[in-house]
């Protein structure tokens, strides 16, 4: 693809972004109310188990309105509340009782906090009500769930225009592209808010680690004064996939990296590796990974039924080509050569596959799988600062030799 060609597309994305960076405004504005997360506490989450129905009881400090709704495949009751802090006494992701197989909790966009109840079977909820404090009781939200038919499922418990499943893009924007302009990396913090991601054996989550790298790895590249360096997200917030590429693509992304921890049913496997994109996987565990990251979205409760595919509509054969070609580039040739000194290579650390974070046609994109979690000497390891600063600048040295390369080779 021509550099003018190059240019006219990412204006022209520039201005979507600017748009849907509008849109959100409006979107906090309108889900905020009267409430912020200084007021509002969440501070303890409850499961009853009864013969015929599942009760889900939540502790707040003040009264609420919440909205409720369902989806389904797999079925999930969504409810949303104004902006909250969890201020539980202890972790409850991925508890369930009765009817809720499990839940997660979290930020899933400015002025909305998110519970997602996955369900064992298809259930609507029955009754739902506040109440008022008590006998040394705070405020309660109370849901009752009862089993139910998909038929019924699907239309009793279906999404209003109101409940908008769906945020629009959060995070602002840079400044349209200059002539001579500085190459922007978008650093993508993987899962977030919501959707945890993988949890480790001592119970770390993913998407703290991931959030640490990408803050280190961002203090990196703006400290070297050459790049223009956009996050994705820079708090615990949960940003569907798709949101993430049309981000990458509306900042001009010239490399997009998406920081991942990884988790293995082997405690003794460890190891850095990178991914790169392709329609089959280079092998079944990369395909199974690939599986898995792309059910982000279902985990942080989004209807995907509202998306258009925009991203494949966009695709332009020669230019996914020349990305892929790019990409690979970095992840093979440069990345795990960078990283090798720093950390333990998983065997065969460059693998591929349909990643759905990576499809931005025009933008190289690699995802990083900084460790794994589920061992427990990497684990460890991956939280200390000394290694987190030690990989993160041999991550920003592959960055600096990618672009070095990349631009001489266009002289």
């Amino acid at each position: 693809m021509s550099l003018i060609l190059r240019r006219l597309l990412r204006c022209a994305k520039f201005r979507r972004g600017v748009l849907c960076a509008a849109l959100a405004v409006f979107g906090v504005a309108w889900s905020l109310g009267s409430a912020t997360a200084d007021e509002l506490k969440v501070q303890d989450i409850r499961i009853g188990v009864h013969p015929g129905s599942t009760r889900f009881v939540v502790e707040l400090n003040d009264n609420v309105e919440p909205r409720v709704f369902g989806l389904p495949d797999p079925y999930r009751v969504v409810i949303d509340l104004p902006e909250v802090d969890f201020d539980l006494p202890e972790e409850r992701i991925g508890d369930g009782a009765g009817l809720i197989s499990k839940l997660r909790y979290g930020l899933f966009q400015p002025g909305t906090s998110r519970f997602v109840l996955d369900l064992s079977s298809p259930s609507r909820v029955t009754k739902q009500f506040m109440l008022k404090p008590a006998g040394g009781k705070p405020w309660r939200l109370v849901l009752d769930l009862t089993p139910t038919t998909r038929a019924d499922f699907v239309v009793s418990m279906r999404p209003s225009a109101e409940d908008n499943p769906n945020p629009v893009t959060r995070v602002p924007v840079p400044a349209a592209p200059r002539q001579n302009e500085k190459p922007v990396v978008v650093v993508d913090a993987g899962h977030g808010g919501v959707d945890p991601g993988a949890i480790g054996v001592s119970g770390v989550y993913e998407k703290k680690i991931a959030l640490d790298y990408a803050r280190e790895i961002v203090q990196e590249l703006k400290a070297s004064g050459k790049y223009e360096v956009v996050m994705t997200r820079d708090r615990d917030i949960f940003l569907p996939l798709r949101e993430r590429v049309r981000l990458s693509r509306a900042a001009g992304a010239d490399l997009f990296l998406s920081l991942h921890a990884n988790t293995h049913p082997k405690r003794r496997t460890r190891g850095f590796s990178v991914y790169t994109l392709s329609d089959r996987a280079s092998d079944k565990e990369a395909a199974a990974l690939a599986a898995l990251e792309n059910k982000s979205d279902v985990i942080g409760g989004v209807n995907l039924g509202d998306y258009s595919d925009d991203v494949q509509n966009i695709l332009i054969d020669f230019a996914q080509a020349k990305t892929n070609e790019l990409s690979v580039k970095f992840a093979r040739d440069i990345l795990v050569g960078e990283v090798k000194t720093s950390a333990s290579l998983l065997t065969r650390p460059w693998r591929s596959a349909g990643f759905a974070v990576l499809k931005a046609p025009d933008v190289p994109s690699v995802l990083v799988e900084l460790g794994y979690i589920s061992n427990p000497q990497e684990e460890r390891l991956l939280v200390t600062a000394t290694h987190r600063q030690k990989l993160s600048r041999a991550i920003v040295q592959a960055v600096e030799t990618y672009f070095e390369t990349t631009q001489s080779a266009a002289l």
